[in-house]
């Protein structure tokens, strides 16, 4: 019977392969919205995610995402160095700045101030140049989105010079970096050198950060830097998902992006629904005529199961396909720089696909499932 369910699927070519159609862009517009989504968030700690040498971020209690920032004083890296587990501690600049090219053109731009001992934070790709030359006076590392934004058109080179603050800063290196929120230029330097581009202020260090020596588990020395410090600490981790929330709970972001996918789950469910729900209809004499054969209603329903696995598997391939091709196709692109189909979208998409299949085939099915075959001979 598996045969004949397969040869009443694929005998309508143009119907087979509309249902398929249906199906696989449902899954685009599901899984494409999604991976932009789960890109846009995590965009906003790209910066976090970006520094693997500290597990801990220290920073004021009142600190709700990494954009928005009361600074500490500079004697709380010490504080913090003096706390029982903590191996090592460092400033770390973050902040903005105006960077004006010779042009006379400006744009803001997203300043990293470095320890200068360790240089913890830098970036750990290098297109241009060495991080050991962000050693030298004025020297600055930029990513290569703010490079193409600052000088557009242009080949990447060292040497160029901006100013920020009625200082001068040279290009001694370009890196990647991944993408800030606000898609502002990502511009290293160390620490002493960053307080000379940006505004003064009492206080300007934003956070510390720190690693728990070996004996001693993250979470117990964020305890202790706390309970010593009265300063908030926070593991990496936690500190992605603490900027993550806030913008879900602030900004409009996830309640358009869920009118979109939600709209894609139900033009993909109309489309393929409707699709195979006419190809059952068209096909009733073919059910009729096993059923007076003497096939079980059971039987059908297996059989349209099976027309709806095939469609679904294949509508399924083909548009997590186009997903993928379309993030492949775009990975160069700057605006889009970032933006991939993680796995959990696909298996999101698979779980979203599987359920409009099975209420397709809910509705197929109770047409056969209460056919007389004796009216589908009279037709």
């Amino acid at each position: 019977m598996n045969w004949v369910a397969w040869r009443m699927l694929t005998g309508d070519r143009a119907k087979y392969l509309g249902t398929i159609f249906g199906v696989a862009f449902g899954t685009l517009l599901i899984a494409q919205q999604t991976s932009i989504f789960v890109g846009l968030m995590s965009r906003t700690a790209s910066q976090i995610l970006d520094i693997r040498e500290a597990s801990i971020w220290v920073m004021r209690p009142e600190v709700q995402n990494a954009d928005e920032i009361k600074p500490l004083g500079e004697n709380d890296v010490y504080r913090v160095r003096g706390v029982p587990g903590v191996s090592w501690a460092v400033r770390f600049y973050k902040g903005l700045a105006r960077a004006r090219v010779s042009d006379g053109s400006f744009r803001q731009v997203m300043l990293m101030g470095l320890d200068d001992d360790t240089l913890v934070g830098a970036p750990t790709e290098m297109l241009l140049g060495s991080l050991k030359e962000l050693r030298h006076p004025d020297a600055i590392i930029i990513d290569k989105a703010g490079y193409s934004y600052l000088w557009p058109d242009q080949p990447l080179s060292l040497g160029k010079t901006l100013e920020m603050n009625d200082q001068r800063a040279i290009v001694v290196g370009i890196c990647k970096a991944s993408p800030p929120f606000q898609t502002f230029p990502v511009v290293y330097s160390r620490y002493t050198q960053a307080m000379e581009f940006v505004t003064q202020e009492r206080n300007r260090m934003s956070f510390v950060l720190a690693e728990p020596d070996g004996a001693t588990s993250t979470a117990e020395a964020c305890r202790q830097i706390e309970a010593q410090t009265g300063l908030l600490a926070m593991s990496r981790l936690d500190f992605v998902w603490r900027t993550v929330g806030y913008y879900l709970r602030s900004t409009g972001i996830p309640v358009n992006f869920g009118i979109t996918i939600a709209l894609g789950f139900i033009v993909g469910t109309a489309i393929a629904g409707q699709t195979f729900y006419l190809f059952t209809l068209e096909n009733l004499r073919q059910f009729g005529a096993l059923k007076a054969m003497g096939l079980s209603n059971g039987r059908l329903i297996l059989m349209v199961l099976l027309q709806a696995t095939i469609v679904g598997c294949i509508g399924f391939g083909i548009g997590v396909g186009l997903t993928a091709l379309f993030f492949e196709a775009t990975k160069n692109v700057t605006h889009l720089a970032g933006f991939y189909l993680p796995w959990q979208v696909v298996a999101l998409s698979a779980a979203a696909v599987s359920l409009i299949v099975v209420l397709a085939s809910f509705v197929s099915a109770r047409k056969v499932l209460f056919l007389e075959p004796a009216e589908v001979f009279r037709a």
